[in-house]
């Protein structure tokens, strides 16, 4: 059995603005559910994320851009039991502001679940070279790029799930 997969919004959206991500992964066979988080710095936003989502060997997390930076510190928390985290247009830093970079991945040594990323190259949110070094912070992850494509993964949305789908589906839980 996959996890049930819990997935955060970006910064100007909601749960709805997640339908698409939770509607694919569903037809893929995945449990999948969106949250609404507050419009806060990712670090305010944990409690909030904690009082929906249970910190469990069965559960995997994730989100787009602000939803996974969110989803990221919860499995960066020394606690953290979750079976897996999906990382859709991570935020690697602010649009022109590439020395933030290490700010906001100083907690990805401590998270112990496997990740997957899934990022347009030209992302504005995160220029590809600094994300493809990142990832060596990460103990166990996946990065797959998408040329041409900024904040969004519209366009290859049915890639993207599928590659989710497949990553969640790899982490069978009991």
């Amino acid at each position: 059995m996959s996890p049930r997969c819990f997935l955060g919004h970006g910064a100007s959206g909601t749960a709805a603005s997640m339908a698409p991500f939770v509607a694919g992964l569903r037809a893929r066979g995945i449990d999948a559910v969106a949250i609404d988080l507050p419009r806060r710095k990712a670090e305010d936003a944990l409690p909030a994320f904690h009082q929906v989502v249970p910190s469990a060997v069965d559960v995997a997390i994730g989100g787009h851009s602000y939803g996974g930076r969110v989803a990221s510190l919860a499995a960066a928390e020394p606690e953290a039991q979750y079976a897996g985290l999906v990382l859709f247009s991570y935020p690697l830093h602010p649009p022109g502001s590439p020395e933030r970079t290490d700010a906001r991945i100083a907690h990805w040594p401590a998270i112990r679940c496997p990740v997957l990323l899934l990022s347009g190259e030209s992302d504005p949110f995160a220029r590809i070279d600094l994300l493809r070094t990142a990832v060596a912070r990460l103990a166990n992850a996946e990065l797959v790029t998408y040329p041409r494509l900024g904040h969004t993964l519209k366009p290859v949305l049915d890639d993207a799930l599928d590659r989710a789908a497949a990553f969640l589906s790899g982490l069978a839980v009991d």
